[in-house]
Parts: structure tokens; C-alpha cells; sequence
């Protein structure tokens, strides 16, 4: 197999840049901090109004009978369910210490989980939300 030579393609362009005049250098930078002034008066204008969370996620939502064995009867919005969930498997200790990725399910979170004994942290909400109503 041959191997053909390169051309350079690049050196053509580095000698029409080296012709541009210095002045059009010059008002390039200018050109670009004007460009900016504006994005940045837009950053200032965006704190002025206050972020308003999503209602749906502070809906507070009844958890089943399975899922209340863990968290509790009382009505909660989803984020304060799955903080509940990890509370519950951090303080015995559920998570698998060779991937902590993965949740080794007691008997209370094997009704959440479907039956099944262990489960990734990423299926674990969708498994939970399967239980708010």
C-alpha cells in the first residue's frame, strides 16, 4: 500500500491572514467587546425576576400502603418521598458497597421494588413513583 504525500492546505490561508491589514485586526476585538456589553446586560436583567418552582414537583401526593411502611402516611411531594427513600437506605446502610450505584433491598423496600432484591438507583424512582398517587 502507497502512501501519497500531503500538500499543505493550510499555508495559502496563513498568507491571505497575514496580508489583512493591521487596522481590521484592530477593530475586531472592539467589535467584540460592544458584542458583549449587551449579553451581559441581559445576565444582570435575568436575577431581577425570581425563579418559580414547579408546582408539580411540591405537589404533595399520598404514598401506597407499601411505600408508607418507609416514608410514612402523610401526604409528600415527590422530592421530600425520595429523600425519605435515601434517608431510609442510608441508615441501614442498603446500599451495595462494591457498586453504590446499586440498592439491596430489605423486606420493607422488596413491596416498593416489585419483589425484586435489588435495584439501581436510577430505576428506584421510577419504581417509587409507581406507588404515589
Amino acid at each position: 500500500m502507497a502512501t501519497a504525500k500531503k500538500t499543505p492546505v493550510a499555508a495559502p490561508a496563513k498568507a491571505a491572514a497575514a496580508a489583512k491589514p493591521a487596522a481590521a485586526k484592530k477593530a475586531a476585538p472592539a467589535a467584540k467587546a460592544a458584542a458583549a456589553k449587551p449579553a451581559a446586560a441581559k445576565k444582570a436583567a435575568a436575577p431581577a425576576t425570581p425563579r418559580k418552582p414547579n408546582a408539580a414537583f411540591m405537589k404533595a401526593m399520598t404514598p401506597s400502603k407499601d411505600l408508607a411502611a418507609v416514608v410514612g402516611a402523610a401526604p409528600l411531594p415527590r422530592t421530600e418521598v425520595t429523600k425519605k427513600v435515601w434517608d431510609y437506605i442510608k441508615k441501614l446502610d442498603l446500599q451495595d458497597p462494591a457498586n453504590r450505584r446499586m440498592i439491596n433491598a430489605d423486606d420493607k423496600l422488596k413491596a416498593v421494588f416489585g419483589g425484586k432484591a435489588q435495584v439501581s438507583m436510577f430505576e428506584m424512582t421510577k419504581l417509587i413513583s409507581d406507588h404515589l398517587k
